[in-house]
């Protein structure tokens, strides 16, 4: 039998840029909490939330124009 790869890419390597390429394009959603305690005793506690996603830039002026010459819109 022969192993299997648990990566997600299989065993290629990846550049950094595609994989947050493949992220944005779906979104992320990153939570964490942070607790730092001495004794026993919380001293602080830290919560992140984050939202990554990519956002298409709205059309200018020109592509409106056409759009609506070539009855897209």
């Amino acid at each position: 039998m022969e192993p299997r790869s648990t990566s997600l890419f299989g065993d290629r390597e990846v550049a950094l840029v595609d994989i947050l390429d493949r992220l944005l394009a779906g979104g992320v959603v990153l939570t964490g909490d942070i607790t730092i305690s001495l004794a026993g005793v919380d001293l602080v506690r830290v919560s992140l939330r984050a939202l990554v996603t990519s956002i298409a830039p709205a059309p200018g002026p020109r592509e409106l124009a056409v759009e609506e010459r070539d009855g897209l819109r």
